[in-house]
């Protein structure tokens, strides 16, 4: 029985009589949240609402019935819009290049450090603001391999890359790309897409031959929660380095990267940390690491004398040598709002009413959506289970498209997955409920348009 059932005695009626009940028990968790004043903070969102929505209509949240997609893409604050105009015109327009020397050159290290605190468990120095999550992950994946792979010809040195079938694609085909260039071979875990990888499975694949593993803490397609300390203990003790995707759980669930003996991790800036479409991504390489890798695109900003302009590149000491080129200045101005949002009120707290709206939605689909065939392919347990519930049927491809023309907003993700992604800063209880009774109604609706009846 899950807390939602046993605070709502009619989370266990029948549809028609527990809409009522499921809505009151929404409201009340929204009246006794403790982060409700951060909901107000965001764009779209009024700010003189109560503690939820208090029946709040279409025109009071921008248009948008439910936006239940923080996962993929977060909601703006209203900080992060007058962050960005009040930079274009004072900062940009009035500082012009003297913004390099007077504070952009060391952005990517400023927030970088400030993510560590907030969200990662990671001291300053071990975190830095650079380019895509592709690219990102296939600098520190490449510089990984590299300081352990046979590059002269003369080894003996580590020939295998670990990585599990089910991982966000970007991570599976930047590893076969680095296998091709360097002539290793890549090792495949084979992961349930409802579940993830488990420490077992890895202490199976890994041997002599593993320079690097590369996993996800938080499965994109089920939100399992790996068991990155056990994980990590298992491939150090093969003699390898283990590199974390942190892109579904930074912002939603506490990560502890020093104390994990976590070697390198990357991770997006635009879900949970509401950076924006296309924000930059982090990476994270531990102390020890830093001065013994060498990352492959060598670029001008990562030079020991960004300025002298030398005939040779001469990797700088310390996190700086992880950058390329010309940070992205403009990219990393929204996440510093909800950085500091994280900040004030702490990771876990954020991972508490993760919980709780999960299970609100978890307990609803159980009721409303099981009847019609739904299974939650998502793990029960909450402390295996990130901050998005996939909700699995054949008919949720279409099943969404009909949703986002009601302005109901989830994603899809194949095999027949809809994805419940719940940013735990900027979405109420009675929002997760507006929105999972539309997917209530849309998929009884598209049922019976399949059997002719609709």
């Amino acid at each position: 029985m899950t807390e939602a059932t046993r605070d709502n005695p009619g989370a266990r009626a029948s549809s028609s009589g527990s809409v009522d009940a499921h809505l009151g028990y929404a409201r009340r968790m929204d009246r006794s949240d403790g982060l409700a004043h951060f909901r107000r903070q965001f764009h779209g969102i009024p700010q003189d609402s109560d503690a939820g929505d208090g029946g709040a209509g279409v025109g009071d949240t921008g248009g948008v019935v439910a936006y239940l997609d923080g996962n993929s893409l977060g909601r703006p604050t209203r900080a992060s819009l007058e962050r960005i105009q009040r930079f274009l015109a004072d900062a940009w327009g009035g500082r012009l290049i003297r913004g390099w020397d007077e504070e952009w050159m060391a952005l990517p290290f400023t927030i970088g450090d400030a993510i560590g605190r907030a969200a990662i468990g990671a001291a300053p120095g071990q975190t830095f603001i650079g380019d895509s999550t592709t690219v990102t992950l296939y600098k520190l994946a490449r510089a990984a391999v590299d300081s352990q792979a046979d590059l002269r010809g003369d080894g003996p040195f580590r020939t295998e890359i670990v990585v599990d079938t089910d991982n966000f694609p970007t991570d599976r085909y930047v590893l076969e790309g680095i296998a091709r260039e360097r002539g290793m071979t890549l090792r495949w875990i084979e992961s349930d897409p409802a579940g993830g990888v488990t420490p077992e499975q890895v202490a199976a694949v890994v041997g002599p031959q593993t320079a690097l593993v590369l996993l996800s803490h938080v499965a994109y397609r089920s939100g399992f929660i790996a068991d990155v300390p056990a994980i990590t203990r298992i491939v150090h003790k093969a003699g390898a380095l283990v590199l974390w995707d942190l892109c579904h759980s930074a912002g939603s669930v506490p990560v502890e990267l020093d104390a994990w003996g976590v070697d390198l991790a990357v991770g997006c800036t635009y879900k949970y940390l509401n950076g924006g479409p296309g924000s930059p991504a982090f990476g994270y390489v531990r102390a020890e690491l830093q001065d013994s890798l060498a990352q492959p695109i060598q670029g001008w900003m990562g030079t020991r004398d960004v300025f002298m302009m030398g005939p040779r590149y001469v990797a700088a000491y310390g996190i700086r040598r992880f950058v390329s080129g010309t940070p992205a200045i403009v990219g990393m101005l929204a996440m510093q709002d909800t950085i500091a949002m994280i900040e004030q009120c702490g990771i876990q707290a954020v991972r508490d009413k993760s919980v709780a709206l999960t299970e609100f939605a978890i307990a609803l689909a159980d009721e409303w959506l099981a009847p019609l065939g739904v299974t939650v392919a998502s793990p029960r347990d909450a402390a295996m289970r990130g901050g998005h519930v996939t909700l699995s049927h054949p008919a949720m491809r279409e099943v969404t498209a009909r949703l986002w023309d009601q302005d109901v907003l989830p994603d899809y993700r194949d095999p027949g997955g809809l994805r419940i992604g719940l940013s735990p800063l900027s979405t109420s209880f009675e929002e997760t409920y507006r929105g999972m009774a539309a997917v209530r109604d849309t998929l009884r609706a598209e049922l019976l348009h399949r059997s002719g009846l609709g």
